[in-house]
């Protein structure tokens, strides 16, 4: 079995526990970061809404909804959520600088103005 199908099989694994328990957050990390890996942004981006949703002060919850909204080009709300993520805690500021999925929010130029008022 290839990584790919490997990625299938946890993918429809994870579906089916969610299925029981929609709640179960580890279950949710790990289902967003697949569809995440298997280029499904807008399906990682509702699990991440759920996960949010669940923890509402997570730092990483916060700046992987923040990638998301980068991502799928949303880059008002990746702004909010990456503000978000830095007031609850979120400090890795090099790994934001290069994190490829934060390039559309680099791109705008918004994100120094963040970057310069936390630094």
């Amino acid at each position: 079995m290839n990584r790919k199908e490997r990625m299938i099989f946890r993918k429809n694994l994870y579906k089916k526990i969610l299925k029981k328990k929609n709640d179960y957050y580890e279950v949710l990390v790990q289902l967003s970061n697949i569809y995440s890996i298997l280029n499904f942004y807008k399906k990682a981006l509702e699990i991440d809404k759920k996960i949010v949703e669940l923890s509402p002060s997570d730092p990483i919850a916060c700046y992987n909804l923040a990638c998301d909204y980068s991502i799928i080009g949303d880059i008002k709300k990746s702004v909010k959520w990456l503000k978000n993520a830095i007031n609850y805690g979120y400090d890795d500021f090099e790994y934001m600088e290069n994190d490829p999925d934060l390039e559309n929010l680099r791109k705008s130029g918004i994100f120094k103005c963040i970057f310069n008022k936390n630094n």
